[in-house]
């Protein structure tokens, strides 16, 4: 009895799943981030902080209708200020509110739960800060680190040369196959948030990597998938292995500076465009922005480096 429950509910939270992604048309990387935020949440509500020192692949608990059913408003409460003591940003934070209302809203109307606790807790106060960007000489640095010579080389050269060229997420040159890439026409076909389909370009640098690394991919790859980036073993790389990458050759041609990740770089993709006078329009169909309002923050950077400029270069600034 005990364990047919159990399936029941992992048949339940499963049934969740499969609506987030059916109706709402959420991304591959959004339902994997929503799932991780309940099995975490149920894993607190049995475990305590114990739950935010763990991986998302090793969290104890995995999500039951159960444990959302017994929890109240205090438990999320806590639950999210145990988050950002952990060190998630507000962003974070306010996103697993999300997945516990998404949640607790799908299971309420289909008379599943009663009572949403989630629904009575407000959202944490987001600030909207400037994305941290790197200069064009500090990009430079960042893509001549890897090592050519080497078959991890190329295709870390190659890695970081596509991201800056392209503006790519990481999770969108992970999913890269193939078949996607255009050579010929220096472009690459991308699935980006909710499969949202765009074509990225590629520049000439970007080329000439992609066109060192792929015997290189040959050779790695045992044919069973056809993935552009591939790891040591041949399998798919991931968007954590790309942070990786970018962590190894940041820390080594840009000692100074820290928290370098793969969406540096697509920031800089955008405020290097924006610096040499390309149309906002233009940097936001690149990214693939549904609105302008998410392009507009790269404005803020470069009129900040216009002042500091005016400031540095003015005799009566």
């Amino acid at each position: 009895m005990i364990a047919a429950a159990a399936a029941m509910s992992a048949v339940d939270i499963l049934h969740f799943m499969n609506h987030m992604r059916a109706e709402r048309n959420l991304s591959r990387n959004t339902i994997r981030a929503y799932r991780n935020d309940l099995d975490q949440f149920c894993d607190f509500l049995e475990n305590g902080a114990a739950a935010f020192a763990r991986e998302p692949d090793e969290v104890r608990t995995t999500a039951s209708l159960k444990a959302l059913e017994r929890a109240t408003r205090d438990d999320v409460r806590r639950f999210l200020a145990h988050s950002r003591t952990a060190g998630a940003t507000a962003k974070t934070a306010a996103r697993k509110l999300a997945s516990l209302r998404a949640a607790y809203k799908f299971f309420t109307r289909t008379g599943r739960i009663i009572d949403d606790p989630a629904s009575q807790v407000k959202t944490p106060k987001l600030t909207r800060g400037l994305p941290e960007t790197l200069s064009v000489a500090e990009v430079a640095a960042l893509l001549d680190a890897p090592d050519k010579t080497t078959p991890l080389g190329k295709r870390d050269r190659a890695v970081l040369e596509v991201l800056y060229s392209s503006g790519m997420r990481a999770s969108e040159l992970t999913g890269l196959k193939q078949a996607d890439l255009n050579l010929r026409e220096g472009s690459a076909r991308v699935f980006g948030k909710r499969a949202k389909e765009r074509i990225a370009y590629l520049g000439e640098p970007a080329l000439a990597a992609l066109t060192e690394y792929l015997p290189v991919r040959t050779a790695l790859c045992d044919g069973s998938h056809d993935v552009v980036f591939v790891n040591a073993r041949g399998g798919a790389l991931t968007a954590r292995s790309v942070q990786r990458i970018v962590d190894l050759h940041s820390r080594k041609a840009l000692p100074m500076r820290e928290g370098i990740s793969p969406h540096t770089l697509r920031h800089s993709f955008a405020t290097h465009l924006l610096d040499a006078g390309a149309d906002l329009r233009v940097v936001q169909e690149l990214l693939g922005h549904d609105s302008l309002a998410s392009t507009q923050v790269y404005t803020h950077v470069s009129i900040d480096r216009l002042k500091a400029i005016y400031r540095d270069a003015h005799p009566h600034a």
